[in-house]
């Protein structure tokens, strides 16, 4: 053993130059220096490249029963295997780097308790954490979920880790520029102590081993994230097996964003009173609400299974009805665009004996069920798996709890349990795997639901309606569903963005304790903003590249959103609604926006009550009443050409919000919104076209076609003018009559033709038993309507000027 009080270096590197095409290489050593303890100042990488720390760091910092302890200042000494570090008398470090691979750097590291007490490890974190870097690690009071993420210059932000990983330290720091290291330390034994959630207890003698895992990223910090969580899965598995993910049978589960379960004999679904199902109304509220429900999982076991001998399965057969009614049931909210779920617990082992894979897998057949909920599982398995397929295709497994990384190959959805009750704002778990789908449990009568249903959307998956306690539908309920149909209104169109491998979580804004994830899909960019200021918010938000060939839309509010430009920089903006102070803290906190980037695809226009849309390649265009909603009046059209379209025909008489939607099926490629104002003057005619002259007849003149604009104004605003002032408009050659129309030529044409208009009310009225007074022959004809006019005009093969080609034969 030798004492490291000189100071000492574990290897020379000969280089601290790293080429360009490094990121393709792994850490294969950290150096290790020291004057009093130990610290790291540089690695060394796979192609034997160097590269130096622009600091050193401690090797790690913990938590020693809640004091900050750091291997920069222990004792340490240098051992055959590795180093030894003593810290008091309490605990001893063995610390020993083993072989590395192309999955980076690795370093075990055994806590011994040589004290005559017991003892607390927690908050083990490789290479320590300061002001310049990113870790997760426990924070604040004991909670289920009190893992925190801490960024340079922000306040730390709670996030959910998977259910075995709770304990780990994570950090990320930049070595280089762009260049960055990223660690992450998991518990991996404990011998003679106990493992806590997020501390290990070691009585005396007693033991716990963590290793840590580092390697190098480039780029924005997030990056450090998505190696370690997504692309290593936390060092939980070695390879994933993505076939279930694969399979067609089962992809309409990550279509999926409303989860309902209801126990049997839910009032909402049996009417005990008249012994008849209330099922159909269930889906019609949902269809009113949410367009539809994804899934309803029916609950006839727990509490009650275990009253009697009958087990799980024996309790759907002897529902009312028996089977063949639940088949039926499902039949009708399948056709309804609902999945029906039925119940397995696996703890059901002291009622009638019945194979739990065969019971589960004739219930099925016998139901048409499309999936399960494993009740007290955070995972699933081959057997459960294997037994829905033998029977019926597309049934997915749905589990009470979070299935950690090792065990999402086998289930492909799962839930942020309600055991949390505040749930922390961002889940890890969607990055780990994007295409897991993932659902908040919401207890319905627990409490409001509000705070639970923005972080859902904001971390871009569903809500689970749990309706299993009494009560708690009341007025706050109806509240919390109209914005739970918000948020999955948007989810549901977005569905390609929201499975994005590639999405960035907490991109960098302008205020803190507003949080920004970013998801992409195509050409589409999706900002989903979650506000947890009780004053709110309003200005610039964060930072964009200002594309000229993109706009940038609000889907929360449905406004347009003008990027801000200063010094140099691009900004959106953002507003989100505030709370009285009182409520932070509680399930009423909360707000949201979403901000869509798209691309220039639509380019609707808006002029008086025509709205002009261009060829959608065969896409959906969706014209809205006001914001897009499930129970907003909206028309499709599927548009091979350019069109032009009458909102009054539609719409009828209507001032407000007109929204357009582009749709690629189900998903959003492009808004417009227009705002359709009242009291204002609109082109409603159309011009006839007539028979082209031969000729110039003698009471007619040529009017020469050209290009011009116009003005129209007026000083008085309570009578407002057509908006046509400086347009540009292109006019025809055209004919018009060198005269107004006189008095005789009229009563040729009533002659003529017997014409007489419906309403004879002011028709006329100069003209004296049926004619022009004497003398008054060549006057020009008035008190007519423009009925009256267009008739005559047709009458005559002519057709009445328009405005412009008025205002151009007059000047």
């Amino acid at each position: 053993m030798f004492n490291l009080k000189i100071f000492i270096r574990a290897l020379i590197i000969c280089s601290f130059i790293i080429p360009c095409p490094a990121l393709s290489q792994s850490i294969s050593k950290v150096h290790f220096s020291g004057l009093t303890g130990l610290s790291a100042d540089s690695l060394t990488l796979s192609d034997n490249s160097g590269l130096p720390f622009k600091r050193e760091k401690p090797v790690l910092s913990f938590l020693l029963d809640e004091k900050m302890q750091s291997t920069a200042e222990a004792q340490a000494s240098v051992e055959r295997n590795g180093y030894s570090l003593q810290f008091g008398n309490s605990v001893r470090i063995q610390l020993i780097q083993t072989d590395s691979d192309s999955l980076g750097w690795r370093c075990d590291v055994e806590f011994e308790n040589i004290s005559g007490d017991t003892v607390t490890i927690s908050n083990v974190l490789p290479f320590g954490s300061d002001s310049a870097s990113v870790s997760i690690t426990g924070m604040g009071p004991d909670d289920l979920a009190r893992a925190r993420l801490s960024r340079p210059g922000y306040l730390p932000v709670r996030v959910i880790l998977p259910d075995n990983a709770w304990e780990l330290g994570y950090t990320s720091f930049d070595v280089q520029t762009g260049i960055s290291v990223c660690a992450v330390a998991r518990r991996m034994e404990t011998k003679g102590g106990l493992n806590r959630r997020y501390k290990t207890v070691l009585p005396p003698k007693a033991k716990v081993s963590y290793r840590i895992y580092a390697d190098i990223f480039r780029g924005e910090w997030q990056n450090g994230l998505k190696l370690m969580f997504r692309d290593r899965y936390l060092y939980d598995i070695s390879e994933f097996d993505n076939s279930l993910y694969e399979r067609a049978d089962l992809a309409w589960i990550r279509e999926s964003y409303l989860i309902m379960l209801q126990m049997a004999w839910d009032r909402e679904f049996f009417d005990r009173s008249t012994g008849l199902y209330t099922f159909a109304d269930v889906l019609r509220k949902g269809m009113d609400l949410f367009g539809y429900i994804d899934v309803y999982g029916l609950w006839p076991t727990w509490p009650r299974l275990g009253l009697d001998q009958r087990n799980q399965w024996d309790l759907y057969r002897d529902l009312p009805g028996g089977l063949k009614q639940l088949r039926i049931l499902g039949g009708l909210a399948r056709q309804n665009n609902t999945r029906m779920f039925i119940a397995y617990n696996p703890w059901d082992t002291s009622t009638r004996l019945e194979n739990h894979m065969k019971g589960m897998a004739s219930l099925i057949a016998e139901t048409e069920a499309d999936g399960v909920v494993l009740d007290t599982q955070g995972s699933s398995s081959r057997q459960l798996q294997l037994a829905a397929d033998s029977v019926r295709k597309g049934v997915v497994m749905y589990s009470e709890g979070m299935a950690v990384p090792r065990d999402m190959p086998g289930i492909i959805s799962g839930r942020v349990h309600n055991a949390i009750f505040l749930s922390p704002e961002l889940n890890l778990n969607k990055l780990i795997k994007p295409d897991f789908s993932i659902f908040r449990v919401c207890d319905v009568g627990e409490d409001v639901l509000h705070r639970e249903i923005a972080i859902s959307f904001f971390n871009g998956y569903g809500t689970e309606l749990n309706m299993f306690r009494p009560g708690g539908r009341d007025e706050n309920y109806q509240k919390d569903l109209e914005y739970l149909a918000r948020t999955t209104f948007i989810l549901r169109q977005n569905n390609d963005a929201f499975l994005d491998k590639e999405w960035t979580p907490m991109i960098g804004t302008q205020a803190d304790r507003i949080y920004v994830n970013r998801w992409r899909a195509g050409e589409k960019t999706l900002y989903t903003v979650l506000n947890m200021r009780h004053e709110g918010f309003e200005g610039k938000l964060f930072r964009i590249d200002g594309n000229i060939a993109r706009h940038y839309v609000s889907l929360w509010n449905h406004e347009n959103i003008i990027p801000v430009t200063e010094g140099g920089m691009t900004w959106l903006t953002s507003t989100t609604e505030g709370w009285p102070a009182s409520l932070s803290g509680t399930r009423m906190e909360g707000s949201l926006d979403c901000i869509a980037e798209f691309p220039l695809l639509l380019g609707s226009k808006l002029r008086g009550d025509s709205l002009m849309l261009r060829s959608a390649d065969n896409h959906r265009v969706l014209v809205w009443k006001g914001n897009p909603s499930n129970s907003t009046a909206f028309r499709e059209f599927r548009l091979r050409s350019d069109t032009i379209i009458s909102l009054r025909d539609h719409f009828g008489y209507y001032e407000g919000k007109i929204v357009v939607q582009l749709l690629d099926g189900k998903n959003l490629l492009d808004e417009n919104i227009h705002h359709l104002e009242g009291g204002l003057p609109w082109l409603v005619s159309r011009v006839e076209r007539t028979v082209r002259a031969t000729g110039i007849a003698p009471d007619m003149i040529l009017i020469p076609g050209t290009e011009f604009s116009y003005e129209v104004g007026t000083s008085e605003d309570f009578m407002p003018y057509p908006g046509v002032s400086g347009l540009t408009v292109s006019i025809d050659s055209f004919l018009i009559d060198l005269y107004p129309v006189t008095n005789a030529r009229y009563y040729e044409f009533v002659q003529s033709s017997g014409y007489r208009p419906v309403d004879t009310a002011r028709y006329l009225r100069h003209w004296e038993y049926g004619i022009y007074l004497p003398g008054q022959e060549n006057y020009p004809v008035v008190y007519l309507s423009l009925e009256d006019m267009k008739a005559y005009a047709k009458w005559a093969g002519k057709r009445l000027p328009t405005e412009a080609e008025w205002q151009l034969a007059a000047q």
